[in-house]
């Protein structure tokens, strides 16, 4: 990484984490991006990323931990969830084109964009009540589909699903994700040490900078309003959206 690139990842990397910590994320929906601009190509880059997402996720995991305010068998749920499908969708991903994975991206994203919404009454009063071991291990399955194949931590498709779903809190939903996301990265990064994708040094560098940002952020997760954190997402799903779809055609073109 030279010194050009090392001064616009570094800020990144904090927004990034900040992005992390607050909407439960991962951050790969920066990281990637980043990555492919500074001339990786699509699956070394993806790969990287996920490298990057897992101190990152950890950083807010351990907040969350701290506060205890994550129920600890719905979290073994979905994060076993999570770890186990990574470690399926991490091999399958290597199958597809590099601009297959940047469209269904594209696809992933708007598709979110017009369902995330948040709960009128956000009291956390689920969090001591019995929700779906199902329900949280198919959507832990999903950060395993997120982070295994595209590169992604995959709370912006989580949450929006453990809301409407499964009427869990939009903040807890975001606890939960960030969980998830740890436990998805993980099993990931492990599959792409051992076939020898990405670059670990570049996205623990971007990752434990963003961890810093993440473990901030996710301190001060209850202050923020339910609206608020869904207009955010709702705002990042769209903008990604234009983004991956602008990526996978330039590459569809030129590979045709």
């Amino acid at each position: 990484m030279e010194l050009g690139d090392l001064l616009v990842a570094v800020p990144l990397g904090l927004l990034a984490g900040a992005l992390a910590g607050l909407l439960g994320i991962g951050g790969g929906l920066i990281f990637a991006p980043l990555l492919l601009w500074m001339g990786l190509p699509p699956h070394q880059a993806l790969a990287t990323s996920t490298f990057a997402i897992v101190p990152t996720a950890l950083g807010g995991t351990v907040t969350h931990l701290r506060q205890r305010a994550i129920p600890a068998q719905q979290g073994l749920a979905i994060g076993l969830a999570a770890f186990l499908s990574a470690l399926l969708f991490s091999q399958l991903g290597r199958f597809a084109e590099g601009w297959h994975l940047l469209l269904l991206q594209c696809l992933m994203y708007l598709v979110l964009t017009v369902t995330i919404r948040a709960e009128t009454d956000d009291a956390e009063l689920q969090a001591s009540q019995s929700l779906p071991w199902a329900g949280l291990m198919l959507i832990g399955g999903v950060a395993g589909l997120a982070g295994g194949m595209l590169g992604l931590g995959g709370g912006l498709v989580m949450v929006p699903l453990m809301v409407r779903t499964l009427a869990v809190p939009i903040r807890l939903a975001i606890r939960f994700s960030t969980l998830a996301v740890a436990c998805s990265a993980s099993a990931a990064s492990l599959q792409f040490l051992v076939e020898q994708r990405g670059d670990p040094s570049m996205g623990l560098l971007l990752g434990f900078t963003a961890a810093l940002a993440a473990q901030w952020s996710a301190s001060r997760l209850d202050r923020a309003k339910p609206g608020t954190l869904a207009a955010l997402l709702r705002a990042l799903a769209l903008i990604l959206a234009l983004d991956s779809g602008r990526r996978a055609l330039q590459l569809a073109l030129h590979l045709s």
